[in-house]
């Protein structure tokens, strides 16, 4: 079998993709204290730009979604110039971006929020060692849970934060829905322990990324909207035992909105819960018509394989785009790729670890 797939070009809505490599959404908390996208991001963005489609780091809608030291927002004026500034630069190369909607729900602490606590579908605690915090490390602590009229007012701050994103230039937006925060927060029976109109049944449990996308989508065409899922993960303390029922369903009611695409975490590089089988793209593909793109853990030959078998339309990459600005040069051309396995410098500010790596030069 011939494996050029990668390398193809693809429609998406009305977007001309290049290629069949996404750059996964990583935050980076590169942002500063105000959490105003920069100079800085705009050329770290750029110059990974020969991919097929950007997708931002995580974007927090709310200040009451924020979880993470100096991760930007799209909650503000100032918020949505900054973002200009990287979608001005982009713009050039041709490469469609895609704005990361995120809110972090229990995976806070209260010293983001002036001592309130953290919010959830449930008030279930977060396992985890500890989080970083303006403050220093904490241990997580047990979030309060969302009343019906606050989560009406979140669903309103997915609106307002859909029409921020088209007013700085992004060619559209992906609702973030996997790896522990809020969205997954109510779709996971681990963390949704609800009685009302937003728990207990499949449908329920659904209901909030449904009126989310259908706030989002009075600004964005449906083609235009990207939603990421992590069927498999057990990233923030998730993992229920009901996930294979739970994410059919869920990939079965978002196959009916005709979206840009369907992101999937079908990679183990987060672990995965050992409560049966892990769920492929194969399994989403026998009920999902649309754009499927893979994600984590995926070597060239791995995202050439599941495109050439059908089962994912792109593929993206993280860590090896951290360290690789020209991931898909280097794929395309069998170039070695810098290793990606030291951490250390991938969320301090300025440059160091951010854009200060060089794409690959061959010997003459």
């Amino acid at each position: 079998m011939k494996m050029n797939r990668l390398f193809e070009p693809l429609i998406i809505g009305n977007l001309k993709l290049k290629n069949r490599i996404a750059m996964a959404p990583m935050t980076r908390g590169r942002a500063g204290k105000e959490r105003i996208a920069n100079e800085l991001m705009a050329e770290h963005y750029h110059q990974r730009s020969s991919a097929g489609l950007l997708i931002t780091e995580a974007t927090s809608i709310s200040t009451e979604g924020i979880g993470w030291i100096d991760s930007p927002g799209i909650y503000s004026d100032e918020m949505v110039e900054g973002w200009r500034i990287v979608t001005d630069k982009i713009k050039q190369t041709g490469t469609p971006i895609f704005l990361q909607l995120w809110h972090c729900g229990r995976a806070s602490h209260s010293d983001f929020h002036n001592g309130e606590l953290p919010v959830s579908s449930s008030a279930v605690k977060l396992n985890g060692d500890f989080i970083h915090t303006p403050l220093g490390k904490k241990p997580y602590e047990t979030p309060r849970a969302l009343t019906v009229d606050e989560i009406h007012a979140t669903i309103n701050d997915y609106r307002q934060a859909a029409l921020n994103a088209k007013a700085a230039g992004f060619s559209g937006i992906e609702l973030h829905g996997a790896n522990g925060y809020l969205i997954n927060q109510f779709l996971d029976s681990k963390t949704n322990l609800r009685s009302d109109q937003y728990g207990g049944s499949l449908e329920n449990k659904f209901r909030f990324l449904k009126e989310a996308l259908d706030a989002v989508i009075e600004t964005w065409p449906a083609e235009q909207v990207g939603v990421h899922i992590s069927p498999n993960g057990i990233f923030n303390d998730m993992g229920s035992e009901d996930f294979r029922e739970t994410y059919l369903y869920v990939v079965g009611e978002l196959n009916k909105f005709n979206l840009g695409y369907l992101h999937i975490v079908d990679g183990l590089a987060f672990g995965f819960h050992e409560k049966g089988e892990p769920m492929t793209l194969a399994e989403f593909r026998s009920i999902y018509q649309g754009i499927i793109i893979g994600n984590c853990g995926y070597t060239k030959e791995a995202a050439e394989e599941r495109i050439a078998e059908g089962n994912a339309d792109l593929v993206s990459f993280g860590r090896p785009y951290i360290t690789n600005p020209d991931l898909p040069e280097r794929f395309k051309n069998n170039w070695p790729l810098n290793p990606f396995e030291d951490m250390s410098l991938w969320y301090t500010p300025g440059e160091e670890g951010y854009t200060d790596y060089e794409p690959y030069r061959p010997s003459p």
